[in-house]
Formats: C-alpha cells, sequence, structure tokens
C-alpha cells in the first residue's frame, strides 16, 4: 500500500501515538462505510455519533473531566486522527475535526460550568457543535466582521449574518463571535456559546458544494444569550477565535495528506493493473516520473506537518511552520490527486469513482482556515519579523 505507516517511525511520534495509528486504522477498516447516502445531514449525525461511541471524540476536547483523553489537545493525535480518517471517508474527518473546532473556544477558554455543559455531550456524540465566525464581507479578514452584540441587563443581544458554517444546519450549538464594541478592530469582538434553538437564531440557507457537507448561513435577529454564555471577557472574542484556529490549523494539513495517501493508492493500484499498448501502464517512464513526483511532493508536505504538529506539542509557537504544513499539504494534495485523476483516464472523471470524490473533496482545503494566499502573507509576514528583531 503506498504511504504505507512507515512514518510513523519517524522521530516525531511516540509508542502512544503509534498504537493509536494502528488501533484506528483498524478500526476505519472495518466500521466507516464505503459509501454514504444521499442524506447528508443523517449520515453526519450518524458518523458524530460513532465517533464519539468508538471514543475518538475524546481526542478533539481538553479536560480529563469533561470526557477528553487529555488535559490538553495533542496535535500529532489531532493530526493522526484527520489524516486516517481522511484516507477512508472525507465526510468522517469533516465530522471529526468540526466537533473539535466548534467546541475548541470551549476547551480553551470556557468557564467550569461552560465545559461541563457541553464538552462531555461533545465527547459522547451527544451534541454537534458549529463555529461561527466568517460572515459574507468578513472571511479572511476576521477583524472585519459586523455581527452586533449589545448587552441589555444580563444578556447579550445578536443581531447580524454568520456564512459558510460548517454543520450550519444540524449543530446544537454555534460558538459565534460578533462585535462588542469595546475597542477598535479586533480588539472589539466577543464570542457566545448560542444553543441551536435560541430565538431569533435562524438558517437562513443552505449551502451546497462540491463536496457536500452540512453548511449554512445564519442570520441573528435580536437573539438574546445570556451573558454567561459569553466566552472570556469581553472583547477577547478575536484572540479566542485565533487560538482555537492555532489548535486545528495544522490537522487540516494532516486531512489533506489522507487525502493525498488514497490518491496515490489509486493511482498505484490503476497504473499497475491497466494495460495499454500490450505493457501496464507503469512501464511507461512517463508514469513512473509521475508517480515520483507525487510520492517526493508527498513525503515533503507530511514532514512539513509533523514538524509543526511536534513542535506545537512542545510548547512551542508554530505560526509560520502551521502556515507552511497547510500550504503544502493542501497544494501538494491538489496536484497529487489531479495527477491520480490523469493516471486513471476517462475512469477518473466518472462520478463515484474514488479519484473523482477526492477531486471534490480536496479542492476546499486550499481556501478554509486560512487560503493558501493568507497562509503565504503568514509565511513572508514571520519571516520579516525575525529579520528585523
Amino acid at each position: 500500500m503506498a504511504g504505507s505507516p512507515d512514518y510513523l517511525d519517524w522521530p516525531f511520534f511516540d509508542e502512544g501515538h503509534r498504537r493509536l495509528a494502528a488501533e484506528l486504522a483498524d478500526w476505519a477498516d472495518t466500521q466507516l462505510p464505503a459509501a454514504h447516502g444521499p442524506d447528508v445531514d443523517a449520515e453526519c449525525r450518524a458518523l458524530v455519533r460513532l465517533l464519539g461511541r468508538a471514543g475518538w471524540l475524546a481526542h478533539v476536547v481538553a479536560g480529563r473531566e469533561y470526557g477528553g483523553a487529555a488535559d490538553r489537545i495533542d496535535t500529532r493525535t489531532l493530526c493522526l486522527l484527520r489524516e486516517a480518517l481522511a484516507r477512508h471517508s472525507g465526510l468522517a474527518d469533516f465530522a471529526l475535526a468540526m466537533q473539535g473546532l466548534g467546541s475548541g473556544a470551549i476547551s480553551l477558554c470556557g468557564t467550569p460550568a461552560q465545559k461541563q455543559a457541553w464538552l462531555p455531550r461533545v465527547v459522547r456524540g451527544e451534541a454537534i457543535a458549529a463555529f461561527a465566525l466568517s460572515e459574507p464581507q468578513a472571511g479572511s479578514d476576521v477583524a472585519a466582521l459586523s455581527c452586533q452584540a449589545r448587552v441589555e441587563g444580563d444578556h447579550a443581544v445578536l443581531d447580524g449574518e454568520k456564512t459558510w458554517i460548517s454543520n450550519g444546519g444540524i449543530a446544537d450549538f454555534y460558538v459565534v463571535f460578533a462585535r462588542s464594541g469595546e475597542a477598535p478592530g479586533s480588539r472589539g469582538i466577543s464570542a457566545f456559546i448560542v444553543a441551536a434553538d435560541t430565538p431569533g437564531l435562524q438558517v437562513a440557507e443552505r449551502i451546497q458544494v462540491m463536496a457536500p457537507h452540512p453548511l449554512a448561513r445564519l442570520r441573528l435577529q435580536d437573539c438574546r444569550v445570556p451573558l454567561s454564555q459569553r466566552l472570556g471577557e469581553a472583547g477577547e472574542g478575536f484572540k479566542i477565535a485565533m487560538r482555537t484556529l492555532d489548535v486545528f490549523r495544522t490537522s487540516v494539513a494532516a486531512a489533506a495528506l489522507g487525502f493525498a495517501r488514497r490518491a496515490l493508492d489509486e493511482a498505484l493500484q490503476r497504473a499497475t493493473s491497466r494495460r495499454l499498448f500490450d505493457h501496464a501502464l507503469a512501464d511507461f517512464q512517463l508514469t513512473q516520473a509521475k508517480l515520483a513526483q507525487m510520492a517526493t511532493t508527498l513525503d515533503s508536505a507530511a514532514l512539513l506537518t509533523w514538524r509543526a504538529a511536534w513542535q506545537r506539542d512542545q510548547g512551542r509557537s508554530v505560526t509560520m511552520e502551521a502556515a507552511m504544513a497547510k500550504l503544502a499539504a493542501t497544494e501538494g494534495a491538489q496536484y497529487i490527486i489531479d495527477a491520480a485523476v490523469q493516471i486513471w483516464g476517462g475512469q477518473g472523471v466518472v462520478s463515484g469513482q474514488q479519484v473523482e470524490q477526492l477531486y471534490r473533496e480536496i479542492r476546499a482545503l486550499r481556501i478554509y482556515e486560512g487560503a493558501s494566499e493568507v497562509q503565504q502573507l503568514i509565511i513572508a509576514r514571520e519571516l520579516l519579523k525575525a529579520r528585523t528583531a
């Protein structure tokens, strides 16, 4: 099998990581559905419950007293989970990642009462989480968000829109970021836990994308939320959002590695079995060169990804390293999957074929949690900061 777990022998991992990876691979082979039905919402809910019952969601929540596997989220474990799940099922990877991202701000900054109210249910797969940050005019520029939060007594009243919200429409709660006005720009944003059944919170539109998963535009109109549901202090929302994204950004690179490994597997299978002019496709030097470039691109991205994950687990800042990993892994996976489609030829573009599904899955990863262009800006900014320090 291409991309065999030889990389687990790299010094980034310990024996606990290797055992978990082996257990997860066996579980995914036998428990994950080979294909998903037409009802994506129902499939996603079922996958969240499945991941919860199996115990995998414990690794995306911090705090043993709340059901987490450890007191802090281990980045390498999170990345191993996402890579393995993505290799088998893009929707399973999505289900796990959104449970972590949607509840991450609570893990990081919630009060004991807030954590107890939501995190054990997230771990068990009983409550679906969502992270509501983006707006129609505020995507990469988070500080430009305009959703308003005004204080009335012991409540915050939220008004505005959120869009591109993963798990929108099926989530049991949303962590919503809104402008509370303590200071201009990023310093005047607060974060709130908003239950899905809160009056004034509406799913305004379900958004259909090329790799189907639950996605929506939300409308908040006179949505009253107790101040006890605010995360952190007033005005700390931007910092909370960035801390949350910092935990999970490297894992996006790991998901891309999972997609890429599966694509390389599929390309090797096709190249060695497809006959062309009385030869296996793999006998042609053009095919061999393509496979060599795919494998080299994959290992290069993997090294950057596991470096970033390891460094974060050592308590180091990984702003530049995580950006490099996400950029290299997502762009590299796009190349690898495109090459796999080419090797499969006409069959590669048939709806439902594995490489065709991967082609649709990978595209969004180059955009969400910071588009590739944003990652380039981050890398350059960090380089220049180090140069002038």
